[in-house]
């Protein structure tokens, strides 16, 4: 077994691994001001953004579920991979040779799992892209050829072709290294009576990415009528490969989606590559599975989906009845975005690639151009099944559509689809149509859960606390020594006490320097469990509450303000230990402890004077 990865190459992946860029390969992150970004936590659901990323110190802490960390902990949580997986797979990404303390360079079968496998994805794709070239594969490019599809577009998506034989890929890939166990577990072969078979034989095949452009499964198309599997065949689930949790094409489209807050979901391999050449990149697919919440998570990240309705997922579905159904499913989920949510059908029942075939690129575009929202076509749709010439068929019809009216959030859209509701159904009675809608409202609202008591207030003084101890762990150089020499109990909130002492133990805000990475490092040594560590964390990403050019007047005016703050608590000592004695008979003790107090507030007033020059 290989020994443990040195130290030294440890610290160069970090270094060459910047923080901002790895996670900006699976979520989209904003300025977000004093040189931090945010963007929307991939670890839990949130509406608005309170996942924050600083370059400076290479540190990431989301506000909304405590997660937190460096580059490598990134890797190690979305990827769910080991310490080591998550170097190796920084080293792999920076060009970093690593080595281990007990000798060599690392042999590739001691690669983390995720790795090997990966590698061996990326092999295959090499190997399907490389058959389709071959003379068995002319099915194969008949096929993309009919679709509209040429050469360089086939080399820009990676399609390939599996051989029609029982272990063309085991057998190249066994020769490369890989065990017949990997092939397996990596869903790229099944166990044979004679060792493994290839999964795909004699099908076009599409290679699935995930946002990073690491090869993780395969989809697979049947060509031969020979063939008495499905039309299309998936990798099943594999330590790479989760279908609920992948979009085809994601690796292509995630720039587009962010630079243009829009996200095209259309149901095929094909759709997605023709919507690509036809001038719509920000097309995805769901491989083999439908349209869920994973999905929804995936393209929130990349939307950067919150309250200001600025982005648009658009669903494209035929015009069939299991097109409606398959939209209706969606609507379902639709208020788990904020962005708007649009279906675009065709008419004749096209789907994307087909339509590019027969009437070209920019009838595609035309196609996205002419959606509609998403609430509009489910009440159509689902009015659509009633008889509206009739009273009962009306009744009906409102009944069936209330709860879709009744569920939608925003208490204004909710209005406006009542007013439409009335007219699409010819009742020319609003009052009417609202009343029976509010009517199911109510009925839904009692089975929902209460709704969650909003936090108390922040104590200001707490505050104050938080904001230096931010300076502490961010720009300790303006503090220096006065922090040091705070009394401990100058800090009240739990977490701020133990935080002071974990820089009292690193040395203090005077034995930092300039403090940036290595004063930080320095503080997560001497937090000794995850809760500690979590909280050096947070304190190095959250944003300070003050502009870079007024930072040092902002740690001067801290400094006066926690100061001025045990003072403010000496002096009501002094004033309860005044109450308590009687002016005539203790009256030098009453005179020292006055004469103590008019001293106090002439130092509260200093401090205050200094603490508002911020």
């Amino acid at each position: 077994m290989a020994g443990r990865i040195r130290d030294v190459d440890i610290a160069l992946v970090r270094e060459r691994s910047p923080i901002a860029e790895v996670i900006g390969e699976h979520i989209q992150l904003r300025n977000a001001g004093g040189g931090n970004l945010k963007g929307l936590c991939p670890f839990h659901d949130e509406k608005s953004p309170s996942f924050n990323v600083t370059p400076e110190r290479g540190m990431y802490f989301c506000f909304g579920c405590s997660e937190g960390g460096d580059v490598i902990t990134f890797v190690e949580k979305i990827e769910h991979l080991s310490f080591g997986e998550a170097v190796e797979r920084l080293a792999q990404r920076a060009g970093i040779q690593l080595q281990y303390e007990q000798g060599g360079y690392v042999p590739k079968r001691d690669q983390g799992e995720r790795a090997r496998l990966v590698e061996a994805h990326r092999a295959a794709a090499e190997f399907y892209a490389e058959k389709l070239l071959s003379p068995d594969a002319a099915p194969g490019r008949r096929f993309l050829s009919e679709r509209g599809f040429e050469r360089a577009d086939a080399e820009t998506f990676g399609v390939g072709y599996a051989p029609a034989e029982w272990e063309a890929l085991a057998r190249h890939l066994m020769g490369r290294g890989f065990t017949a166990a990997e092939l397996v577990k990596g869903g790229l072969a099944k166990e044979g009576r004679r060792g493994p078979i290839d999964r795909f034989r004699g099908r076009l095949v599409w290679p699935i990415r995930d946002a990073t452009g690491d090869v993780i499964g395969f989809g697979a198309r049947k060509l031969l009528d020979s063939d008495d599997g499905p039309k299309y065949l998936n990798t099943p689930d594999s330590p790479l490969y989760k279908k609920s949790q992948v979009l085809y094409g994601i690796d292509l489209a995630k720039r587009e989606i962010s630079k243009r807050s829009q996200a095209v979901i259309v149901e095929g391999y094909t759709d997605v590559m023709a919507c690509h050449l036809a001038g719509v990149p920000t097309a995805v697919a769901t491989c083999g599975t439908s349209f869920g919440e994973e999905h929804i998570k995936i393209l929130r990240r990349f939307l950067l989906d919150q309250a200001e309705f600025r982005g648009e997922v658009i669903f494209t579905f035929d015009g069939d009845a299991a097109g409606q159904k398959a939209a209706l499913r969606a609507f379902a989920d639709e208020q788990k975005f904020v962005t708007q949510t649009y279906v675009a059908v065709q008419p004749d029942g096209l789907d994307p690639c087909d339509l590019r075939v027969k009437q070209g690129d920019a009838a595609v575009r035309d196609l996205i151009a002419s959606r509609e929202p998403l609430f509009q076509f489910a009440i159509r749709s689902t009015i659509s099944r009633y008889d509206l010439r009739s009273n009962e068929g009306k009744i009906a019809a409102l009944d069936a559509a209330a709860p879709i009216v009744a569920g939608i959030k925003d208490v204004g859209l909710r209005k406006r689809y009542a007013i439409d509701l009335d007219r699409w159904l010819g009742f020319m009675d609003e009052r009417f149509v609202s009343q029976r809608i509010a009517e199911v409202g109510g009925a839904q609202q009692q089975g929902r859960p209460r709704r969650a008591p909003q936090a108390a207030p922040v104590d200001p003084n707490v505050r104050v606390e938080a904001e230096l101890l931010k300076l502490a762990v961010q720009r300790p150089a303006l503090l220096g020594p006065r922090f040091d020499a705070l009394d401990p109990q100058a800090f009240t909130a739990p977490d701020h006490v133990i935080l002071h002492k974990l820089i009292s133990a690193a040395g203090g805000a005077a034995a930092a320097a300039h403090g940036g990475r290595e004063w930080v490092d320095r503080l997560l040594e001497h937090a000794h469990d995850e809760a500690a560590r979590a909280l050096v964390t947070r304190f190095a990403v959250e944003a300070i509450q003050a502009d870079a050019h007024v930072e040092e007047r902002y740690g001067v005016a801290m400094l006066a303000a926690i100061e001025a703050i045990a003072v403010d608590r000496a002096i009501a000592q002094v004033k309860s230990r005044i109450q308590r004695l009687n002016p005539v008979e203790e009256q030098q003790e009453y005179n020292r402890l006055f004469g103590e107090l008019v001293a106090l507030e002439q130092q509260r007033r200093v401090l205050r004077d200094r603490a508002a020059g911020s």
